[in-house]
């Protein structure tokens, strides 16, 4: 057990070591190379990983799902855990749950004696890979693998084969106040909405616009207009908010030059980051030396 476990951590380094990250063929090649393992293991004592990001699952993608499941049955075996009492899923959630609403009582599996960090990280990659994602679950999937792997944005955008500025914006949804991040995960508005969304401060007029999307049918073009016009009026009303003009341009040569946002005010320059990592690159990037002790 030991030296497959050995075997198993080992594929998890080399996933993560390729140059853009696939974790469909990961998992085909644990199906392939345990082929012979695949055993029948009752539903019921499947577990959720308790790692798992998703919160939310579309009912009718399921139901679909549900309905290939009992025409040709489960194709490809979810990977499992054995736990204290019956199994916790590592991969296939979306399989299992439609199994069950299809009315299996078993399902195939391959029984791999995962750690805990394997479990978060493996059910992170599979929920990132996956567009029927809501945008939070993935922001948070994003988030969480960006920190255990100590990623820049810019190195798991190259991972992943996303383009930086999506997953700029995508990050920026978890800046979002409770209320609208669940708008959001039952898609009650767009991704195109909820970025224009969250580059507001103010996370009552967040709330408040969030909810004039949905009983005004706005379209992203109407919420663009309106939070500009909000922008505007605060600028009006708040003098010592004014962005001069020459201040914008040394806020894009910034930008541009150290690949982060940028803030800057008359009196004070905010640079954000996401983690030690990315903080690191940015010190270098200033040619700033840095030395661990």
């Amino acid at each position: 057990m030991e030296t497959k476990k050995k075997a198993l951590g080992k594929g998890l380094e080399q996933l993560f070591s390729n140059t853009v990250i696939d974790f469909d063929n990961f998992e085909k090649d644990i199906v392939e190379e345990n082929s012979k393992d695949i055993t029948e293991i009752d539903i019921d004592e499947i577990r959720s990983n308790p790692y798992q990001p998703r919160k939310t699952f579309d009912t009718e993608s399921l139901n679909e799902l549900a309905k290939s499941i009992k025409e040709y049955g489960v194709v490809q075996p979810i990977i499992v855990k054995k736990s204290i009492k019956g199994y916790e899923l590592v991969a296939g959630e979306r399989r299992t749950k439609a199994a069950k609403i299809a009315g299996l009582k078993k399902v195939p599996a391959i029984i791999k004696n995962f750690d805990d960090q394997e479990m978060m990280e493996i059910a992170l990659i599979e929920n990132i890979q996956r567009e029927d994602l809501n945008p939070i679950d993935e922001a948070v999937s994003i988030n969480n693998i960006i920190k255990l792997r100590g990623y820049t944005q810019e190195e798991f955008a190259n991972k992943f084969g996303k383009s930086r500025s999506y997953i700029t914006n995508i990050l920026g949804l978890l800046k979002l106040p409770e209320d609208v991040k669940k708008m959001v995960e039952k898609r009650n508005i767009s991704m195109s909405h909820a970025r224009i969304l969250s580059k507001i401060d103010d996370d009552k007029k967040v709330t408040e616009l969030a909810k004039k999307v949905i009983t005004d049918n706005l379209s992203v073009h109407d919420l663009e207009k309106i939070s500009q016009e909000e922008k505007f009026d605060i600028i009006k009303k708040d003098h010592s908010k004014i962005y001069d003009t020459k201040y914008r341009i040394y806020e894009n040569l910034l930008m541009e030059k150290l690949d982060t946002k940028i803030r800057v005010n008359k009196n004070k320059i905010e640079i954000y980051f996401n983690g030690s990592g990315e903080l690191e690159k940015l010190l270098e990037k200033m040619h700033i030396d840095f030395e661990d002790e």
